[in-house]
Order: structure tokens, then sequence, then C-alpha cells
């Protein structure tokens, strides 16, 4: 009978800690321009669960949804994050200046940012890990992320192409610094990007292409 009371006990204990799984959602993008839902989401039974009305949304970039998907709102500056009932959780840091390209996630973490342009991450779930708290910041590679510190956007080719129609930027930091996943700075002073990245042996996405 004792035994009977603990492996019911653990059945209880069972139900109560599990928790439902959450479906993946792949995007449907309508290309005739015709339909009020540019972008819907269907399930694995190919059943629709969720439409974007172009009249709020200008683009979404993402094709498989979970959590959250990355969107662009047609009265609305930058692009950001909204879960399957459309609640905004947090801005997306945008990769390029100038060019819609809102960072991914990577180690399961994305970059966010705030009004103030401050830079912080969030996990695959959509909650902010890492409130916005830096002026520059790489991607995660293998547990930790370049900063910045004292940073400006400089123009690529110099005042010479600053009426060029297609402009270019990169930031330079007078100090630099790497950061682990839970935010901590580990290291940070007058270094280059290069001379942090060299010692961490830090990777872009495109390093490993």
């Amino acid at each position: 009978m004792k035994y009977l009371a603990v492996v019911l006990f653990c059945f209880v204990c069972s139900i109560a800690i599990a928790q439902p799984k959450m479906d993946v959602l792949t995007s449907r993008e309508d290309t005739t321009f015709k339909n009020r839902y540019g972008y819907a989401f269907v399930n694995a039974k190919g059943d629709t669960v969720l439409k974007l009305d172009t009249a709020k949304y200008s683009f979404c970039f993402t094709n498989s949804f979970k959590h959250f998907a990355v969107v662009g709102f047609r009265k609305k500056h930058g692009w950001y994050a909204i879960d399957r009932r459309e609640k905004v959780l947090f801005e997306v840091y945008n990769t390029s200046k100038g060019e819609p390209s809102p960072d991914e996630l990577r180690e399961n973490l994305i970059r966010t940012v705030d009004n103030k342009g401050l830079i912080g991450f969030a996990n695959e779930k959509g909650q902010v890990v890492i409130e916005p708290q830096f002026e520059a910041v790489t991607s995660f590679y293998k547990g930790k992320a370049i900063v910045g510190k004292a940073c400006e956007e400089v123009l690529w080719g110099g005042e010479s192409h600053a009426n060029d129609g297609d402009k270019h930027y990169t930031i330079h930091c007078k100090q630099a610094g790497y950061i682990n996943k839970r935010g901590q700075i580990l290291k940070m002073g007058i270094f280059t990007f290069e001379q942090i990245q060299k010692q961490i042996g830090w990777k872009s996405e495109f390093d490993l292409m």
C-alpha cells in the first residue's frame, strides 16, 4: 500500500511539472498582394494559427515561429519581436545601419535595443535576460560576446562618401572587452575589437561559413 501511494504521488507530480510542448508554426507569404493578410502561420496539421494584417505589418522576417516572430510595423520605425497574441516583446537590434537586417538567434540569444540605442539580449523564449546597457556588442560565440565602450559610428571611406546614396558605417570604440551570458563584463580596457577577438577566439557567423 505504501509503494502504491509513492507511485501515485510521483504520477501526480509528473502531471503538475509537465509543460505543454510549443509547436513550431511555419510562415506562408501571400505574394499576390490581393489579400488582407500578407503573412500567415500554420501548424503541422496545416491549420492557420495566426494572420498578420498588411494594414498593420510591413514585413515579417520569421519563417519558423516558436515563441516569437520578428516583424516590421507600418507606423513604427525598427523591427520588433511579437508573441502569438501579437504582443510586442522587445525591439530587435538592426545589425547594419541603412539596411533591413534584424538580428537573429545565436546560441539561443538575440540582441535587443532600447529607445536610447543601448543593446541587450533576449532568449529563444522571448524573455529579456540581459537588459539593454551596451553601446556596442556582438552576438555570442562559445558563451562570450565582445562589447565596446565610448563608441561612435564612422562612415566607410571617410567624408568623401558623405553624399553617397548608399552609405555604410562601422563602429569604432575607444575601449573593448567581453561579457558572459549573464551580462557580466569579464574584461574591459583600452583594447581594439581585433585584440579581444583574438584573445577569446570569437568568430562571427560569416567566419564560420
